[in-house]
């Protein structure tokens, strides 16, 4: 699709455009044959690739090639920017997203090379805007917030030059979180973007806000109000004659029609938008609508052209590397073949869509972008401090020189001693009162940061349950619809089976730490040191690990019988079950673990060590934080929940112990803990 920065910035590094008509192009070409001079010969081009661009598109890029052999002369980074942008406009409107960045990246290099920060907010937000057309979310998010705090650093006046940009940031700021079902944060960016626009009396932006709304409205299944705007928006399009604008919205009514159940205009609106597409050759939006009337043949009971279509919408996805549009059509795909009752092409295509579904939407992509708009919100309340932490300064100068030349006064004056007796006092009173006020902002500080903590383990926490407790549940159900069904052979029960296990072991091994987490974090956790017999507590934990995680590596238990600790039973079982867990999941077949410890007066050390895969030194630091819980898949894909490892912490700490690693890739990882001893 043509996002809305790109269309106001093609505007705002263009001006001049409109629709001139055939005469205008006639006397432009007259223009450029007797031109001489470079400037005058691109800037002609230029025009004459804008004014082509809705009566013939193949010169429209004609011209534009041609600019190039121009600008290569002129060598002036402004006409290079000028260039890319137009090209990668043009990307834009064929749907060619990959493209287009390539062209909107060299624009960013050109203006960070020259320090050109005005027109930098510009082209940040087109590559922020290509990343999220790609599916790139985080990338995206990353350089939509950079291009509004570059925007707002240049914006002097509240109704500024780069106020436009601000909003347009906001705006698609708003569409990352909508496409990653936040729909909350996403209307709270689309109304501050249409704050910004009433203030700027922008004209166009009532029609791209109501377009946003209404597919917003269209995600929350609220069709009565994603048809009242989406109507309107076309009203407002056609009226400005937004071309670009147009056939977008028409393909959003075109599903939601679809989703009422109204073949008829869906197939309308569809239609409208290929004839319009067509002629620019934008290959995703042509994909889209391929992929929508496939949607409305598949509904109606025409399952071969639905295939057709689905297919073919694929293969341009999959060629455009449009991820979003490839995961719509394996979702598709994969109910046909389910209705056809093909049930190995629904398996298959199902896979691919959860595959890709989970590295678009995956809860850390999410958490990350939520820790980023916490830190992009911080920032700008920053900027609103340092400006009144400014005028404070001035108003504590103006204070300081009355203060000079009061005490000046007081000299000549007969009532010098209570004069200044009576400043000295005031100054002591303020600089009371400042004391009190440090006092205060330092514990607001800490407040906010203990605050952000807290937040960020809940998100952690919720996002966990949602998506690891829920992925067993829909494995477990989807098992049983097959049993129900006698879909299933005995072989491919056993194999179902046993990923079945696998799945339930590292629930219960989530559940157990949550638990134990949650505890933790509501200080409820009593530690009640009693003597342990460590090797007693090893083979337990060996055990119980080796019928959970039957994967074929050899346990050796080298802790003597002799050694004995000081601790809470439950904290040594939760750390050893942890470590030896770990172990397994980063140790290939056939591979080796051993656990041993050793004793000093003070306290006894033990060691869990594998000869796996190793940890990535990159990684290192980032296991024991909290409150992210790092986590990567084990050598047999095994999955974890990253706050195992960050649990064993604060146990051992809270047991009055340290815990540590040591790791080289490729030979392994030994970790270490100590507790007291007790003897």
């Amino acid at each position: 699709m043509i996002s809305k920065g790109l269309i106001f910035l093609y505007i705002l590094l263009l001006p001049g455009l409109s629709a001139f008509g055939q005469k205008a192009l006639d006397s432009l070409k007259n223009k450029l044959e007797t031109a001489q001079d470079d400037s005058v010969r691109f800037r002609i081009l230029m025009s004459l690739s804008r004014e082509s661009e809705f009566y013939d598109y193949s010169k429209c890029r004609k011209y534009a090639e041609e600019a190039v052999t121009v600008a290569e002369r002129m060598n002036s980074y402004k006409v290079y920017g000028e260039l890319n942008f137009r090209l990668g406009f043009l990307e834009n409107m064929e749907g060619d997203y990959s493209n287009a960045l390539k062209y909107h990246q060299q624009i960013v290099k050109l203006y960070v090379e020259n320090k050109d920060s005005s027109n930098l907010s510009r082209a940040l937000m087109d590559v922020g805007r290509d990343y999220t057309d790609l599916g790139e979310y985080e990338d995206g998010y990353f350089y939509l917030t950079q291009s509004f705090k570059v925007a707002k650093n240049h914006n002097k006046i509240p109704t500024g030059g780069d106020s436009l940009v601000m909003a347009i940031a906001l705006h698609n700021i708003g569409v990352v979180f909508m496409e990653l079902g936040q729909f909350d944060m996403a209307l709270s960016h689309l109304k501050a973007s249409e704050k910004i626009s009433v203030a700027i009396h922008d004209t166009e932006a009532p029609a791209y806000n109501y377009n946003e709304l209404g597919e917003l409205y269209h995600h929350k299944k609220d069709f009565v109000q994603a048809e009242k705007y989406l109507l309107a928006s076309l009203s407002e399009a056609r009226r400005l004659k937004i071309s670009v604008l147009i056939p977008r919205i028409q393909y959003r009514l075109g599903r939601l029609y679809l989703d009422k159940n109204d073949f008829e205009r869906s197939l309308k609106y569809y239609d409208s938008v290929i004839v319009q597409q067509t002629s620019i050759n934008n290959r995703f939006s042509l994909a889209e609508c391929s992929l929508g009337k496939g949607m409305v043949m598949s509904r109606s009971g025409n399952y071969t052209e639905a295939l057709k279509y689905y297919s073919n919408s694929l293969n341009t996805s999959r060629e455009l590397h449009a991820r979003n549009l490839s995961l719509a059509c394996y979702e598709e795909l994969a109910s046909l073949y389910e209705v056809k009752k093909d049930f190995q092409n629904a398996l298959h295509y199902h896979k691919l869509h959860e595959a890709l579904r989970d590295s678009l939407f995956s809860e850390s992509i999410i958490e990350k972008l939520f820790q980023n708009q916490m830190r992009f919100e911080t920032e700008n309340k920053d900027i609103v401090i340092a400006a009144l932490n400014q005028a404070q300064e001035k108003q504590n100068s103006e204070i300081r020189r009355q203060e000079l030349v009061r005490n000046i006064l007081v000299i000549v004056v007969v009532l010098t001693i209570f004069l200044l007796f009576s400043v000295y006092r005031s100054g002591q009173r303020r600089k009371r009162i400042n004391r009190l006020l440090l006092d205060h902002q330092e514990e607001i500080k800490q407040r906010s940061i203990e605050l952000e903590q807290l937040n960020q383990v809940k998100d952690k926490f919720f996002s966990i349950i949602s998506h690891d407790l829920r992925s067993p549940m829909n494995a477990l159900a989807g098992t049983l619809d097959l049993l129900e069904q006698k879909h299933l052979s005995p072989e491919e029960f056993v194999l179902l089976s046993q990923n079945l296990r696998t799945q339930f072991n590292h629930t219960r091994t989530l559940i157990n730490n949550l638990l134990n987490w949650t505890l933790l974090q509501m200080d409820k956790l009593k530690i009640q040191p009693e003597k342990v017999l460590l090797q007693a507590k090893v083979d337990e934990s060996f055990a119980s690990l080796k019928t959970l995680y039957p994967k074929n590596i050899e346990m050796k238990n080298k802790v003597a019988d002799s050694i004995i600790a000081m601790a809470d039973p439950n904290i040594v079982n939760l750390v050893l079950r942890n470590l030896i867990l770990n172990a397994i999941k980063f140790t290939e077949t056939g591979g080796l673990i051993n656990v041993s410890a050793s004793e000093n007066e003070n306290e006894v050390l033990v060691s869990v060590s594998d000869n796996g895969i190793g940890i990535n030194p990159e990684v290192k630091e980032m296991l024991f934080v909290k409150p992210s819980g790092f986590t990567t898949r084990g050598t047999a894909n095994e999955r974890g929940t990253g706050i195992g490892l960050m649990l064993c912490k604060e146990f051992v700490e809270r047991n009055g112990g340290k815990i540590w690693f040591e790791s080289e890739l490729g030979k392994g990882t030994t970790f270490y803990f100590t507790l007291p001893n007790a003897g």
